[in-house]
């Protein structure tokens, strides 16, 4: 489905679910879910937290559909809603990050990591892992970009920053991309 019929589609379904279609909703749902939950899984970096957290963001939808005004504008809305639902996971589990955090620090200085192996893996798997190595602001820019294809002035509205400050945080990212991978072939 190409962006204009599945935003048309989107619309409708806002449209009337609004109207008090629980089908429409349930379809909107179907649309939307798996990239909602792409966009939590790159913030709180586990996929039951990221369960958790569109739980909240479905509870918060439904609640909140009656008082969009304008449908067209549901990705963006919805995508804000991911971003605020996961910021407040995030901030009501940092005590249980920080314990993590210093229990695998002591488990490294027991037990050292394996090896690298000896040969290189391919080059998807080293920029999967170069990707994964970035903080989450950075992988989730990545993902609004490149994974659900947002254009600049779209990721701006979700981030709530000036789409120059994307096109620049854009630029970083690639740049430190390609010094991790360049120093891995090396």
């Amino acid at each position: 489905m190409n962006r204009d019929s599945r935003q048309v589609l989107t619309e409708w379904l806002v449209f009337a679910a609004q109207g008090g279609s629980e089908t429409a909703f349930t379809d909107l749902h179907a649309l939307w879910r798996d990239d909602l939950r792409r966009l939590a899984l790159v913030r709180v970096e586990r996929p039951e937290a990221a369960d958790e957290v569109l739980m909240d963001v479905w509870l918060a939808i439904a609640r909140g559909l009656q008082r969009l005004d304008d449908p067209a504008c549901f990705p963006r809305w919805a995508f804000r809603i991911v971003e605020r639902r996961s910021a407040d996971w995030i901030r009501q589990r940092s005590l249980e990050r920080r314990r993590d955090v210093a229990a695998a620090a002591e488990a490294d200085a027991l037990a050292p990591a394996p090896p690298d192996p000896a040969e290189p893996p391919d080059d998807v798997l080293r920029l999967r892992a170069a990707i994964a190595r970035l903080p989450a602001d950075q992988r989730e820019l990545l993902h609004l970009y490149y994974e659900l294809e947002c254009s600049v002035s779209e990721i701006a509205d979700v981030l709530a920053i000036p789409p120059g400050t994307v096109k620049s945080r854009l630029f970083s990212v690639r740049e430190t991309l390609k010094r991790q991978l360049e120093r891995k072939l090396s």
